[in-house]
């Protein structure tokens, strides 16, 4: 896709990742090993592509670097708006700040982001005349989404707190300071494999630095690139997050001309409804201050649209803002998810929730379920995710109730009956894998007393730990019961408003009764008590009316077949009188008498409204500044939940906290009040009644990694910690015999000299690499991966040769050349031949569970 009266270049169609830069006022395209490195002193286009539910989703980024010419701030401005027309409006628009990226941007780069020292306009040139003549030092910030900022070399630049890598080429050492988390020394570490890997072609070496004293020969070299160091280091400096209260502060303003003027009034607060935005016009929405959004109304001007990026700046320097602030500009119909999370409900044309979900307004807002098979939930862990179901719920139950703030067991007879005044704690057993799983529900009565909540939680904790603090624990508050926990009383579920179910009840019956009965079959059926009064009554559903002679069985005249056999089969739990069905509109005198007389009800035929699919979101969890932070994890997955955090993820009806296994206590032992903190600051004022479900690693139900792509069950046994990719890192002996001095490095024993690698190194770069964004440092060595013939033997990083597939594939050991280790013949491949033969870098491939790596080594021939 091309435009002649734009200048811009050829877009291809493709999902994932394009990138340019700005070179002459040109859009330049940068090649993909260098995606993820940003020059200082430039400006950068991003456009990323990726398929949804509903074909594909657009995000269109422009980058300005601190150090950028405001000439090339305009002209990536105006690239974005003619890509933005040529795209035909489908984008969502990001202008993006160095130091201050979205969410969305930085999940682009798993392994972080590099800034570099300058560009075009500051007169620097990017072309390195030796890949290997580097000197620099690196400030690596963040836990989940790392960037690394060069910064002076000197002592001065470090702090207790953060990862620094010192990049003399042929080495890198990570100094990782005191306060650092696992995480932060993981992602560092990840960061300084990914610059050893894709810029220096595997070819150097990593030496990391936890504690000083454990690592003199290390330290000596810092030293000498550094010099002494000369007093305290600095304080740890905190990350500048945004916290929840902030966030939840949404403000929505309408933006239109009136006399040649452009007005910005404000319209509405928290919870934003969707009906506030007309088609016509142009709206700005600000966040708290932590992002502004630009929404385009379809029927809005063609200047409207076009001046959206400019409004929205002026908002942010009439607020007083930052001028890094992160600013959004959606279009009407192509809404981001995080825009549409904003609102209470956000609904679309033609798009059912989950599988065959369908949701409906009204009085009381029904959900039709649509029956599905459930021996495909573990075929299908999507599924599971979707239908909020652990397993089929033909798993064992027992349930105790909360009394004198002990468990006391309940009679077999009367499970699923649940009383207001109580609380309950229902303990599910069911096997996988031929093992057994927990999921441990606490029901919580609406007016059962603080005392009798406060116990029930302290029980569950005492009956997790008897179950070697496996179960899976649920927070259920009346009236919001999972769908799982429906489908495990088998369609028996009754929950009366109030009262006790204990022996010593000091308060008699009711002689009349009301119960709102739902659902269609076992899986999903409820008898809910309802004030005894006619305006309760629903002509949607089947309501059961108990008296002290009869128990009627009204059905209204929107309910279904089964709906009615499901009533029957409640009926005989709530009463054991005569049975008598009546229809809608053919009731006796004596049934309006129990109720108090006619009153008008919910009779409306209901329409059918669709719901969007709410997308899944995680966060990390913090409570270290003293107010509960969270970070949002975009493109999330597995690999993202880190043994030393407590994560969220919120599917909308219901929130998982995942609690890692070396998560800092007060973190594990503040989960459920974070959470309930984070539904109370939700900007869409959510239902704090929502369940709350506690998850804990390598326990993971299948309603919880369904949410996941590609879920690993063994990635907990044989995941690396950071231990092991430290020790993974092979033999650094050689590191210590480095004689560093500020102008030269010689390199000893088994590496091989400087001269020989960067003689051939630059000899045998393609010409167009030599250009300003067609040679980043990453491409200062030829495609090959291998030098020219007229250099020394290329070697693997622990000095070993290199040889080619042929030598090493289907060979037995005598077949191999002498020294080649036979259960690591892929080691010994080439970086373009090894990615060739596995699709992935040897970094990608070392990570991956052992198990996985014997598989396709197998498959390969190089087992």
């Amino acid at each position: 896709m091309a435009d002649g009266d734009t200048n811009l270049p050829t877009i291809e169609r493709k999902l994932g990742l394009q990138i340019w830069g700005i070179e002459n006022m040109k859009m330049v395209p940068v090649p993909e090993k260098a995606y993820g490195t940003f020059f200082e002193g430039d400006c950068y286009i991003i456009l990323h592509t990726k398929r949804t539910s509903r074909g594909s989703a657009v995000d269109l980024h422009y980058w300005i670097g601190k150090d950028s010419s405001q000439d090339e701030q305009g002209a990536v401005a105006l690239y974005v708006t003619q890509l933005d027309n040529a795209l035909r409006g489908n984008p969502v628009q990001h202008r993006e700040v160095e130091g201050h990226e979205s969410e969305t941007f930085q999940s682009y780069f798993r392994n972080g982001i590099i800034y570099k020292k300058g560009g075009v306009a500051s007169g620097f040139k990017h072309v390195e005349t030796n890949m290997y003549n580097i000197k620099r030092l690196l400030h690596v910030k963040g836990k989940k989404h790392v960037s690394a900022t060069e910064v002076a070399l000197s002592w001065d630049s470090f702090n207790k707190g953060d990862v620094f890598l010192l990049d003399l080429g042929k080495v890198l050492i990570q100094w990782n300071g005191p306060n650092c988390s696992i995480a932060e020394k993981s992602r560092g570490l990840a960061l300084a494999r990914s610059i050893r890997d894709s810029e220096r072609g595997g070819r150097a070496q990593i030496g990391i630095i936890d504690n000083e004293k454990d690592s003199p020969d290390l330290m000596q070299i810092m030293k000498m690139v550094l010099g002494e160091r000369r007093g305290e280091l600095r304080e740890a400096i905190p990350d500048a997050k945004a916290d929840e209260l902030q966030k939840a502060n949404v403000r929505l303003y309408h933006v239109y001309e009136k006399d040649n003027d452009l007005v910005v009034q404000e319209i509405a607060t928290r919870p934003l409804t969707q009906d506030l935005l007309q088609h016509e016009d142009c709206y700005i929405l600000d966040q708290g201050g932590f992002k502004i959004y630009v929404w385009r109304g379809k029927a809005s001007t063609l200047e409207e649209k076009k001046t959206a990026f400019t409004r929205a700046v002026g908002f942010i320097q009439a607020k007083g803002y930052p001028s890094s602030t992160n600013i959004e500009v959606i279009n009407d119909g192509a809404e981001s998810a995080m825009f549409k999370q904003l609102f209470q409900r956000w609904t679309e044309k033609d798009e059912t929730q989950g599988l065959g979900k369908v949701y409906t307004t009204g009085k009381i807002a029904k959900v039709e379920q649509v029956k599905f098979d459930t021996t495909q939930l573990h075929a299908r862990p999507e599924l599971a995710a979707e239908q909020r179901m652990v397993d089929d719920a033909s798993g064992e139950i027992e349930v105790w109730r909360i009394e004198d703030l002990q468990m006391q067991p309940v009679n077999p007879k009367t499970y699923g009956q649940f009383y207001g005044g109580d609380c309950y704690l229902v303990l599910y057993t069911y096997l996988r894998s031929g093992r057994p799983h927990y999921v441990l529900y606490m029901w919580q009565g609406r007016h059962a007393s603080v005392d009798e909540i406060t116990a029930c939680a302290l029980n569950a904790i005492e009956l997790d730990k008897k179950h070697g603090d496996e179960a899976v624990q649920v927070r259920v508050t009346m009236g919001k019961e999972p769908t799982h926990f429906l489908a495990i009383f088998k369609g028996k579920l009754v929950i009366y408003e109030g009262g006790t179910s204990r022996a010593q009840k000091s308060t008699p019956e009711p002689a009349i009764r009301l119960f709102q009965v739902r659902g269609t079959d076992e899986t999903n059926t409820k008898a809910t008590e309802v004030p005894a009064r006619a305006s309760s009554l629903n002509s949607n559903d089947v309501f059961l009316l108990t008296t002290s002679q009869v128990c009627y069985l009204w059905c209204g005249k929107g309910c279904s077949g089964d709906e009615r056999e499901m009533a029957k089969m409640v009926a005989d739990i709530v009463s054991k009188r005569d049975k008598h069905t009546i229809l809608e509109g053919q009731e006796p005198a004596e049934f309006w008498e129990a109720l108090g007389g006619k009153a008008p009800y919910a009779s409306e035929k209901r329409f059918q409204e669709q719901i969007t699919h709410y997308q899944p979101r995680l966060f990390e969890c913090s409570n270290q500044t003293g107010r509960f932070i969270m970070t949002e994890v975009v493109g999330f997955c597995q690999e993202d939940l880190d043994e030393d955090d407590v994560m969220l993820l919120d599917t909308w009806e219901e929130i998982f906290l995942w609690v890692g296994k070396a998560s800092n206590t007060y973190e594990r032992n503040e989960a459920i009040a974070s959470a309930k903190e984070y539904l109370k600051t939700h900007p869409a004022g959510r239902d704090l009644a929502t369940p709350i479900i506690l998850v804990k690693q390598g326990y993971e139900p299948l309603n919880f990694t369904g949410w996941f792509n590609a879920w690993d069950p063994y990635k907990w046994s044989d995941g690396k910690s950071y231990e092991e990719m430290k020790n993974s890192l092979g033999d650094v002996s050689a590191i210590a015999e480095i004689k560093v001095d500020l102008n030269n490095i010689s390199l000893n024993k088994r590496t091989l000299s400087m001269t020989n690698l960067a003689g051939s190194s630059m000899a045998s770069a393609s010409p167009e690499y030599k250009s300003h964004f067609n040679h980043s440092d990453s491409n200062s060595y030829s495609n090959s991966g291998n030098y020219n013939s007229n250099s020394s033997p290329s070697l693997v990083p622990n000095g070993e040769e290199i040889y080619s597939r042929e030598v090493l594939m289907n060979k037995t050991v005598d077949e191999l050349p002498e020294g080649v280790d036979p259960t690591k013949k892929e080691y010994y491949l080439s970086d373009t031949d090894f990615h060739d033969i596995f699709g992935k870098s040897k970094d990608e491939f070392y990570q991956m569970p052992k198990w996985k790596q014997q598989n396709e080594k197998k498959q390969y021939g190089l087992f």
